[in-house]
């Protein structure tokens, strides 16, 4: 009997044992399933980590794409009014002898030789039309207009009843490159 009640007892033991390593195996699978979660929740939060880093690396990206392109708008445009206005100080430079030519024109004219007035004349037009294939346009300003100092520019005014308040006459004419006035037009207007 004896021996039944140590084998009884060696088999309570072993079964004893084995509850014992399930419970054990059951704590230590828990504790990896912890330790792994920590590591998954420590591989999310590197995940996170780099999202945002991605995020953000985007953002600049996408801030300097959009400054280079105002930058390359900017610059072309400037680009453009460069070319418009290039010819600006040569132009001005002429305007004194398209004056001269007008008032050349105008004293030939009262002269009787029709040969050296055509002659002028001619040159004159050459002159107009290749300053205005270069960008030169006259001003439209003229006597009986109303007087607008953004597109003229009074010299005197005149004691003119009827008149008040336009132009009189124009002492010299305006022109404009493109959009831009590059000499405004002086004109006596009536007070």
């Amino acid at each position: 009997m004896k021996f039944k009640n140590i084998f009884k007892n060696t088999s309570n033991m072993t079964t004893e044992n084995t509850e014992i390593d399930q419970e054990l195996h059951e704590v230590t699978l828990e504790n990896n399933a912890n330790g792994e979660q920590i590591v998954v929740e420590d591989e999310l939060s590197v995940e996170e980590q780099l999202t945002q880093d991605l995020a953000k690396e985007k953002d600049k990206y996408l801030r300097l794409f959009a400054e280079f392109e105002n930058y390359k708008r900017r610059t072309s445009k400037e680009r453009i009014e460069l070319f418009k206005t290039a010819n600006q100080e040569v132009l001005l430079a002429m305007l004194p002898v398209l004056d001269d030519f007008d008032r050349a024109l105008v004293e030939i004219n009262k002269s009787d030789d029709e040969l050296l007035a055509k002659g002028v004349e001619l040159i004159h037009e050459k002159l107009k039309s290749t300053l205005v294939s270069k960008g030169l346009e006259q001003v439209d300003v003229k006597a009986g207009d109303a007087f607008d100092a953004d597109f003229a520019e009074a010299i005197t005014q005149i004691p003119a009843p009827k008149m008040k308040g336009k132009i009189v006459d124009v002492l010299e004419k305006g022109y404009k490159l493109g959009d831009k006035i590059i000499r405004f037009p002086k004109v006596v207007i009536g007070q």
